[in-house]
């Protein structure tokens, strides 16, 4: 009989038991993987100086050498994913660390255009696969959104010393650097957990009862949702990879101070440290998609304000609003595809995702450029693609609300 009263629900959220991802030298391998894998991207902008200064590449022949490299760390990406629940995960790194090293040491040897670009894509076939190894490996430990926070945090310091370090050092010793890198973590591959803890789609929910009393129960995350997140990440980073690119052309083009343009890059990277300590409080009281949804609207406004005349004042507001907040997105991002994943397959295809968006957004606004559309177009296009990942991930968080409440607000 109905005497009136609400029917309770029973409390659910989302379970990550401990595991060996979450050993001290598990964290600590996966962090130097990581930030090894990512330097090489980073080291771009330097590399390719190197490679016009030193080689005599043309800037078509160096935006053809960088492309191949982000190219090739999709592409290892993608054979990581596929083998990552297949085999024994140590030997897949260090099937990619043979890869760099090999392709890295021939750069020494064959310094032609026409040799580069294709060692340069096998190079980072073999990053894309160590790489994506890390992040499978971080984002199996039972708080993920802290694990990336840490490598985030981390990577802040690399790319500054990266910044210093590169410029001083001549071609081959910038090779023979990266060689002696990936060398160096040869003996601690046992750290790698050799296969994942959970089957994929896999989730398990505690589900909280009357008198305090809990269980457990297994769910199954539908096979689309990490794909449709994938997509996302692709979005945010045809947006990312596009401002990081123009930013400082379009604002000298403005009529800005060069100088001042170069100081304020500078001091708005610490900005990503500050954002590093603010995202992973607000994700464990808010979860990961509501604020991830936030800060991508507030990301497309930080990259609007360049639309139009650009003052000091806009360029300050943008450059250090963006520095901020794209570490949220990442974060987010990251920690959200490692919920939506237990086993890492998918979390392994994000290096992938990052750079075919790398690739794309720089690629649509040379596009954009060369119909003499301006700045404006292309910074418009960067807040359209954030915009899109919003809309992405909205669809996301709405879906899960009705079907799996506790994986929608997981943090």
């Amino acid at each position: 009989m109905d005497d009136g009263k609400a029917i309770k629900r029973p409390k659910e959220k989302l379970f990550h038991s401990k595991t060996i991802f979450d050993g001290w030298r598990s964290i600590t391998i996966a962090l130097y993987m990581a930030l090894l894998g990512y330097a090489v991207v980073v080291g771009i902008p330097v590399i390719s100086s190197a490679w016009v200064n030193l080689l005599g590449f043309s800037e078509v022949e160096v935006g053809r050498v960088a492309g191949a490299d982000l190219g090739g760390m999709s592409l290892g990406s993608l054979f990581a994913s596929l083998l990552l629940n297949r085999i024994n995960r140590r030997f897949i790194v260090l099937a990619g660390i043979i890869m760099a090293v090999t392709a890295n040491g021939l750069c020494m040897v064959y310094l032609d255009y026409d040799h580069v670009v294709w060692l340069r894509g096998f190079a980072g076939v073999g990053s894309g696969i160590y790489t994506s190894v890390a992040l499978a490996t971080l984002g199996g430990t039972a708080r993920p959104a802290r694990a990336f926070n840490m490598m985030l945090f981390a990577f802040a310091f690399t790319q500054a010393a990266e910044m210093q370090i590169l410029p001083q050092m001549s071609m081959n010793g910038i090779y023979t650097l990266f060689i002696s890198l990936y060398l160096i973590s040869i003996p601690f591959l046992k750290w790698v957990p050799a296969k994942a803890a959970h089957k994929e789609d896999e989730i398990e929910l505690d589900v909280e009862e009357a008198k305090n009393k809990h269980h457990f129960e297994q769910k199954y995350m539908p096979h689309y949702v990490p794909w449709i997140c994938l997509g996302a990440i692709f979005f945010t980073y045809i947006s990312i990879g596009t401002y990081w690119t123009y930013i400082e052309l379009a604002t000298v083009d403005a009529g800005v101070d060069a100088e001042f343009v170069g100081d304020m890059l500078v001091w708005a990277s610490f900005m990503s440290l500050c954002g590093c300590l603010v995202a992973t409080l607000i994700s464990d009281r808010l979860g990961l998609i509501r604020p991830l949804l936030v800060t991508l609207s507030v990301v497309a406004l930080s990259v609007g304000i360049m639309m139009g005349n650009v003052s000091q004042f806009d360029f300050i507001t943008s450059v250090f609003a963006f520095n901020f907040l794209w570490i949220f997105v990442d974060v987010y991002q990251m920690g959200a595809m490692s919920n939506y994943d237990p086993s890492g397959k998918h979390v392994s295809l994000i290096p992938g995702a990052q750079g075919v968006g790398q690739i794309v957004g720089p690629n649509i606004a040379a596009t954009l450029l060369s119909y003499e559309l301006g700045y404006d177009a292309v910074f418009m296009m960067c807040a359209i693609a954030s915009l899109t990942g919003m809309l992405i991930y909205g669809w996301i968080y709405f879906k899960l609300r009705r079907t799996l409440p506790a994986l929608a607000d997981a943090s």
